[in-house]
């Protein structure tokens, strides 16, 4: 909790949610959030008012960047659109476990539209955003529990060097690494360049 209290500064910090709050939004949405996220939202804040240049901080639990509610669907390269105001849904699997570029993958509308639309929908809570297309997300389901992950257009990868690395690709290692503007775009971060 130190290095996350240190990371977002008290004057940044949105009120925390309380433990009652976030048990009521767990069950709501069938879905423990894993630690240390848990224990920041419920007792040191729920989101930020800044972050890093370029973003609007870290978003409250459940809420989504504007950009993301006016995200065409020609910005992911799916000929499906994608429906940003839907409900996102943290309780189903997330479905990736490893990075996955349909960018330059053959992309097979048939194939891959449904595994795209639950890359961004499902397993997860969004945490920010780097400009529009660029998010953050933590994923709250599945194999990759705990890990925080880079969505973009024509790509999605873990935040650390490997799927194995859970301590580097934690929620405390990225916060810290995103309030300060670094991290995120080092090669050994990920391939998405």
């Amino acid at each position: 909790m130190a290095l996350l209290c240190e990371a977002f500064p008290v004057e940044t910090r949105r009120r925390p949610l309380g433990w009652e709050a976030l048990g009521a939004w767990e069950s709501r949405h069938g879905v423990v959030l894993p630690e240390p996220y848990r224990t920041f939202v419920a007792e040191i804040a729920n989101g930020t008012d800044e972050g890093p240049p370029e973003t609007c901080g870290l978003l409250p639990l459940g809420e989504k960047p504007m950009s993301w509610l006016s995200w065409e669907a020609d910005c992911w390269m799916s000929p499906e659109p994608f429906d940003g105001t839907a409900e996102r849904a943290p309780g189903r699997p997330f479905p990736l476990e490893e990075e996955w570029q349909w960018e330059y993958d053959y992309y097979d509308h048939a194939l891959h539209s449904s595994l795209l639309h639950r890359t961004y929908q499902d397993g997860s809570v969004l945490l920010g955003a780097d400009g529009t297309g660029e998010y953050w997300t933590l994923v709250v389901t599945g194999p990759q529990r705990g890990r925080v992950w880079w969505l973009r257009d024509g790509c999605a990868a873990p935040y650390a060097g490997s799927p194995t690395e859970q301590s580097e690709g934690d929620f405390a290692h990225w916060a810290k690494d995103w309030h300060a503007g670094i991290g995120w775009w080092r090669t050994e971060s990920h391939g998405c360049n």
